[in-house]
C-alpha cells in the first residue's frame, strides 16, 4: 500500500494534533491517529457523530494546515451526479454553436466543462482536499456512485473518456448517522466516531473559540450543555452552540444581567426548536441555578 509522504511537521499523531491545534481544533489522541493513517495510507477518512461535534470543522482545520484549498460537497436527498462531478454548460454551447456558423466548434473543450466537487479534486489532488459532507443524507444510489471514485479515484466523462488524479486526493467524509452506510463504502475509508467531547475538553475548546469567556463561565455552561444533552430533545445542542451560548451569556453579562439569568435569557442560542424550549422552561431556572452554584 502506497504512503503519503506529510508536510514536515505532521509525521505522526501528536504532531498532527498539535498542528490542529494551532488551526483552532482541538483533536483527540484517536482523531489524530486516524486522521494521520488517513492522511499516510491515501485512503478517505469518514467521520461520524452527532451533529454538532465538530467533524466539518475537522476538514476545514484540515485543509488548513495542509496548506490545500477545501472544495466541499453538500449531500442531500436527491443529489445526482452532475451536482458532484461535473456537467456541460449548454446555453454557452448552443451560443458557441450559432457564433460558430458553418465552422466546427468542439462542444466538449474545457470551456464548456463546468468542474464541480468531484472533478475539481481530480484535477488537482495536490492542492484540495475533498470534504464529502453529510453522505448520510444522499441516496444510496448515489452512494454506490461514489464507490468508484473512492476505489480508484477515476471519474468517467462519456464524451472525454476517463480522467485519473495523478496522485490519490485527500478525502474527508462525515455522517450523522441518520441511516447506514454501505459496507463497500466504508471499507474504503478509515473510520472515526466523534462523540460530544467531555467536559474539561469541551470547556477548552469554548475558552480557544471564545477568548472573552472567563474560565468558569466557560465549565459552568459546559455543565449546563451537558445536562440539557441529557433531555429528550429533538436537537441536542453541538459543540457550537455551547460556544455560542458562553459567548451570548458573557455578553448579556457585561450588559448587567446576573448569574444565572444571563444564561437563562441566551437560552435560545443553544436551543433552537420551538418544542425544545417550551419542554426546557419549567425547568430552566432549576438547571441553571445547580451549575450556577
Amino acid at each position: 500500500m502506497p504512503v503519503r509522504r506529510l508536510p514536515a511537521g505532521l509525521g505522526g499523531p501528536p504532531a498532527l494534533a498539535s498542528a490542529l491545534r494551532d488551526a483552532q481544533y482541538i483533536a483527540s489522541d484517536d482523531l489524530a491517529t486516524a486522521t494521520f493513517l488517513a492522511l499516510s495510507l491515501q485512503k478517505p477518512l469518514l467521520l461520524e457523530g452527532a451533529p454538532g461535534v465538530g467533524k466539518t470543522e475537522g476538514a476545514k482545520a484540515l485543509a488548513s494546515i495542509m496548506g490545500r484549498e477545501l472544495v466541499r460537497l453538500q449531500c442531500y436527498e436527491g443529489i445526482d451526479a452532475s451536482a458532484a462531478m461535473y456537467e456541460w454548460n449548454f446555453p454557452r454551447q448552443m451560443l458557441a454553436i450559432r457564433q460558430a456558423g458553418d465552422d466546427y466548434v468542439n462542444l466538449y473543450s474545457d470551456e464548456f466543462l463546468i468542474a464541480r466537487p468531484i472533478l475539481q479534486a481530480l484535477e488537482q489532488p495536490s492542492d484540495r482536499v475533498l470534504l464529502i459532507d453529510e453522505i448520510d443524507r444522499a441516496d444510496h444510489e448515489f452512494e454506490a456512485f461514489l464507490l468508484e471514485f473512492l476505489s480508484d479515484f477515476t471519474l468517467s466523462i462519456p464524451e472525454r473518456g476517463t480522467m485519473r488524479a495523478v496522485e490519490p486526493p485527500i478525502v474527508v467524509l462525515t455522517s450523522n448517522r441518520t441511516r447506514e452506510l454501505h459496507e463497500a463504502l466504508r471499507r474504503r475509508c478509515v473510520y472515526h466516531w466523534i462523540d460530544y467531547p467531555d467536559p474539561a475538553l469541551e470547556a477548552s475548546i469554548v475558552m480557544m473559540r471564545a477568548s472573552t469567556v472567563a474560565h468558569d463561565t466557560a465549565h459552568k455552561v459546559v455543565a449546563a450543555v451537558g445536562q440539557l444533552r441529557e433531555q429528550p430533545l429533538a436537537k441536542p445542542p453541538g459543540v457550537a452552540e455551547t460556544v455560542e451560548w458562553a459567548e451570548a451569556a458573557t455578553l448579556l453579562h457585561q450588559q448587567g444581567a446576573t448569574w444565572p439569568r444571563a444564561f437563562a435569557r441566551a437560552i435560545g442560542v443553544v436551543l433552537k426548536d420551538q418544542d425544545d424550549l417550551e419542554f426546557i422552561a419549567p425547568q430552566v431556572d432549576a438547571l441553571l441555578e445547580r451549575v450556577a452554584s
